[in-house]
């Protein structure tokens, strides 16, 4: 027996004692601009990374320690800034991975790669794309926030359950970036004066940066990814025809179907996208009457229009830079045997596929008025 508690005593010797412990929150990846046009660089062909780390520290609410370090890798860069600090750096706290929109133009997955390696972290964290600097924008303290890893962590989430971006995941990000059907996406953020906002939605072919989605349609973008829940939008209905009218369309739930056709040979393809959407009408500005029941499905008609034109025009733009963010190549497989889609060079057929949006309109309430006939 005393041999046995000998034995186990041995095994607590790995102790991490909480107040030793710095827990990552946030860290941001860029391209070192000190080093970036270097023609003298002892390692040619690579380029330092400039990566900085937050970690929250207990003297007050927003009391936080920033510390950065240059390295090639992120391993490297790790070591560097523990010697920053009195704390142990671990990983188990990350939340979110901020990536400079320079290093997202040449690729991202070597370091989503090690990321997802890391066992003490989770595959939860977010995957965020900076326009500009990463550093800038994480060293900056905004005075009407909190800590600003907790201000970004807590801002993604909102705007994730609004819609208004996808959350993206190391899990999610590297699914997509494996799967030969789809490709990644990832939000947005800029530094403004005072606080950080929402800059659209970036489009990735493999792990390379290539365009984005402004902010202004990225509700149009999530009619055409998948379904959702608690989406809003505000229609101009100058764009179907109706001049100086504006409908605010919310509570939306949306559903997309996805069929794909070929031709008897099998060359040519055509993507019919089936879009269902229901909402409330809380605000409408114009000339047709909310209680006239042949006007409230006008209404929904110029929706529909609405929608289907901006979608239709939003695959048109990402056939135009060749990304497949919504994922037409995973419905063209499915119909294929596997040597086919092998054998069949989709990046090169994309563009060229034919894809129609249809979509349904269905107002189920205006504000407290309730649509009762329909």
């Amino acid at each position: 027996m005393m041999l046995l508690v000998m034995l186990l005593l041995i095994g607590c010797g790995d102790q991490r004692v909480l107040e030793k412990l710095g827990f990552t929150q946030t860290t941001s990846y860029d391209l070192d601009p000190n080093t970036e046009e270097s023609s003298d660089d002892e390692k040619q062909g690579q380029q330092k990374l400039l990566i900085s780390v937050t970690i929250p520290r207990t003297r007050t609410e927003n009391s936080r320690e920033l510390i950065t370090a240059t390295a090639y890798t992120s391993k490297e860069a790790k070591i560097k800034l523990s010697s920053q600090t009195e704390l142990t750096i671990v990983s188990g706290q990350l939340r979110n991975t901020l990536f400079g929109l320079s290093l997202a133009k040449q690729g991202i997955w070597e370091h989503i790669d090690t990321l997802v390696r890391d066992s003490s972290i989770s595959p939860r964290v977010k995957v965020t794309i900076v326009n500009g600097s990463a550093h800038e924008l994480l060293s900056k303290d905004y005075s009407q926030h909190n800590r600003t890893g907790k201000y970004l962590d807590r801002m993604l989430e909102k705007e994730a359950i609004s819609q208004t971006v996808p959350e993206i995941t190391l899990y999610r990000f590297t699914r997509d970036f494996l799967d030969d059907g789809i490709d990644a996406v990832a939000p947005i953020i800029k530094q403004l004066d005072e606080h950080v906002s929402i800059d659209g939605i970036a489009l990735f072919q493999g792990d390379r940066y290539v365009t984005k989605v402004e902010p202004d349609d990225t509700l149009i973008f999530a009619f055409l990814r998948g379904r959702f829940k608690n989406g809003e939008m505000s229609v101009d209905m100058s764009e179907v025809g109706r001049i100086n009218e504006h409908i605010m369309f919310s509570s939306m739930i949306s559903k997309r179907k996805i069929k794909i056709k070929t031709t008897s040979e099998g060359q040519h393809y055509h993507a019919d996208i089936s879009i269902n959407v229901r909402g409330s009408v809380l605000e409408y500005t114009g000339k047709l009457s909310l209680d006239n029941v042949e006007h409230q499905k006008q209404i929904e008609k110029l929706i529909a229009e609405y929608i289907k034109l901006k979608t239709e025009e939003m695959v048109a733009m990402m056939q135009k830079n060749n990304v497949d963010s919504i994922g037409l190549g995973k419905y063209v497989r499915n119909k294929l045997s596997y040597e086919e889609w092998k054998n069949l060079d989709w990046r090169r057929i994309y563009p060229n596929i034919e894809v129609t949006c249809n979509v349904n309109v269905r107002i189920k309430d205006f504000g407290k008025f309730v649509n009762i006939e329909q």
